[in-house]
Order: C-alpha cells, then structure tokens, then sequence
C-alpha cells in the first residue's frame, strides 16, 4: 500500500529545528501509515518516532484528542512516552520492539485479549476533558453523508451498506461501555520480547469491547475458533451464541467502516504511494468474505 517514504529538504529542517534532540540526528522514514507519515530520530539520547499529521474532521480524528489519549496511555503504562508536541506534531519514545503481522496476533491470542481488556478497563481513570464517542455505525452513517456530499464514486451503494449498517447493529450484545483502541491492526501491537504495547490513538474513545476484539480478528484473518478463543480469553468464559453471532456482525461492521473509511480517504487523503482506490476494493472483497461467512451461519436479517 505504502511506498517508502522520501524527506524534503522543508520536512527535513522542521524535524531538525525540534527544541528536544540531543546532538546531531538522523531522520529515517517509518511505514506502514496510509494517512499519517512518521519518522524514526535517532540522536544521542536513542530512538524517537515522529509523528506528523493535522486534523481530519472527515474522519472523526482530532490532534489534541489523540495526544491526550497518548499521554493517558503512556501513564497507565501502555504506550511509550511521549516527549514532545506541538502543533500538527507528536515525538514519542522509539520502542526497540517487534512490529505485529497477522500471524503473531493469532500466535499470541491470550497475551492480546489480556491487553485490551486491561486497557478497556483502566484508561478511563487515565483520560480526561470532553468524553468522545465512537460507535462503529454512527460512523458508517456520517461516512455515508460525507461521500455523498462529495459526489463519491459509491454514492450508488450507500443504500446498501446503510441497510447492511442496520442489520448488523440489531444483533449486538448489549455490553459495558469502554475506553477502546477502536484501530486494532496488527502493526499497532508492538512486543518487545517482554511485554506488549500499544501505539496510534487517532480513534480511541468510549465504545463496545466488541469493535475492538471484532477488528482484532477481522484484520488478523482469525477463524471462528480462533475468534471463540479471543472471546473466551477476554470475557472468561465460553462464548454463548449471541455472543458469538454479535462477534461475527461486528466483524463484518468493522470491515464496512474500514472500506467506508478508505472511500472517503479517496476524497480527501493523498498520501504519497498510497493507492486508496485498491484498498478500498480490498476491504470491500473481505467483506463480502465475511458477510457470506456470517449469512452462511446465521441467515439473512428478517424483512
């Protein structure tokens, strides 16, 4: 999806001209971000990763709620320090730690759920200021009225995903509401060899505990006994059939939002090397995947 990433001479001297380094730097691209950019600083004093991006009301993504987000997270001991901000920009910490794949996130299901249910619970007596929201398909709802405000090549489709958007929100669980992550891919996980953290707090907020544990397993490709063993690791016990249907609803949901998320990206992203029209047409694929898989096993919503 993403190229590798070359500095200006412009983005060079902004990161340079920085108050916190500690002699001379060197500035090294990070990828993997299709909306944001990121660099590695290397000084004197160690790693440090930049963090470079503004304000994307079109996606719900406030700054100043992230970099609160981030500070609650470093205190309660999940995320690396941060060390500096200002405005449109974030230092944090540079972990010396594995960046997840898809295949250590199944490899690791029991580590993961005891970190997101630990996180769930404890950040909000971390978090502060205005509480922000995020449910799943008051997202899809508000990307609908973004892409047709913009004439969006899709504009034909958000009848259905609007009608797909209600079907799946009908069959949730009523849960607790959390503090959640709400962007669970597996390069957000880092491990160190001891522990596990976690990084990019763009959509954190108040929500269910099952966008987070249905994005965990929808982005790590997790089958259905993998998905029982994270519902079982996370709540302590075996999953009953609601449960699991609403698990397998919320999955199909956050795939819709991911593909909703890239349509609308389409309108007001360029991030150099980033093909949004492709990956669009990816997560509409692993929808279909798994709404057919859901369908298989639970029938169609009644008309």
């Amino acid at each position: 999806m993403s190229e590798v990433r070359a500095i200006t001479a412009e983005r060079a001297a902004q990161i340079e001209a920085l108050p916190i380094w500690n002699g001379p730097i060197t500035i090294s691209p990070l990828t993997g971000g299709i909306s944001n950019e990121s660099w590695l600083v290397e000084d004197a004093a160690g790693g440090h990763v930049v963090r470079i991006g503004k304000d994307f009301p079109f996606h719900h993504v406030l700054r100043e709620r992230e970099l609160m987000t981030a500070r609650a997270a470093e205190e309660a001991a999940f995320a690396p320090a941060v060390e500096y901000a200002g405005p449109g920009i974030m230092v944090c910490r540079h972990l010396r730690a594995r960046t997840y794949g898809e295949a250590d996130v199944r490899a690791n299901i029991g580590r993961i759920a005891a970190l997101v249910r630990a996180f769930h619970e404890t950040m909000p007596h971390h978090v502060c200021g205005p509480g922000f929201m995020f449910w799943p398909f008051h997202v899809v709802r508000d990307y609908a009225r973004t892409l047709r405000e913009g004439e969006s090549r899709m504009a034909p489709h958000l009848p259905s995903y609007l009608a797909l958007a209600n079907e799946l929100e009908a069959v949730q669980t009523p849960l607790p509401i959390v503090f959640g992550h709400n962007d669970l891919l597996p390069a957000n996980l880092l491990d160190d060899g001891e522990r596990l953290w976690l990084i990019d707090f763009e959509y954190a907020g108040f929500s269910t505990a099952m966008f987070d544990l249905a994005g965990l397993s929808s982005n790590a490709g997790f089958s259905l006994e993998e998905s029982q063993a994270l519902l079982a690791a996370y709540f302590g016990r075996a999953p009953d059939e609601p449960l699991l249907r609403s698990l397998a609803a919320m999955q199909c949901a956050s795939l819709l939002r991911e593909a909703m998320w890239s349509m609308v990206s389409e309108l007001h992203l360029d991030a150099p090397g980033t093909d949004y029209v492709a990956y669009t047409q990816e997560n509409l694929r692993r929808l279909d995947a798994a709404l057919d898989a859901y369908r298989t096993r639970y029938g169609h919503a009644p008309r």
